[in-house]
């Protein structure tokens, strides 16, 4: 199955009320990601542009597209960016493929 890099970002009401009641929110969204075939491989909090990254196996982008609109129509949550991840064979494979195209460039 394919893996995707998940990246996102608290509303500021959620970090308050997370700082007021403490919690992993990895256990209570893990059941959503589940229903829909996604397996959640890692999870991390993060500091910069955004506050959770996960390590997701998918069945397709069509599942990740649905989690993300989910996720994000609960509300807590206002950036969330998914990145399709290609294995480093999968990465090898690609530079093969590319390398047998018959591609030019404007000239």
């Amino acid at each position: 199955m394919p893996y995707y890099l998940v990246q996102m970002t608290y509303t500021k009401e959620a970090i308050q009320h997370m700082d007021e009641h403490p919690q992993n929110r990895l256990e209570a969204v893990r059941p959503a990601y589940e229903e829909l075939g996604i397996t959640i491989r890692e999870a991390f909090l993060a500091f910069g542009d955004y506050d959770v990254v996960l390590l997701c196996e998918a069945p397709d982008n069509v599942h990740v597209a649905a989690i993300a609109m989910a996720i994000t129509a609960g509300g807590a949550i206002t950036h969330y960016k998914t990145t399709p991840l290609l294995t480093l064979d999968e990465g090898v494979e690609a530079m093969r493929l590319a390398g047998e195209s018959s591609y030019t460039p404007p000239s």
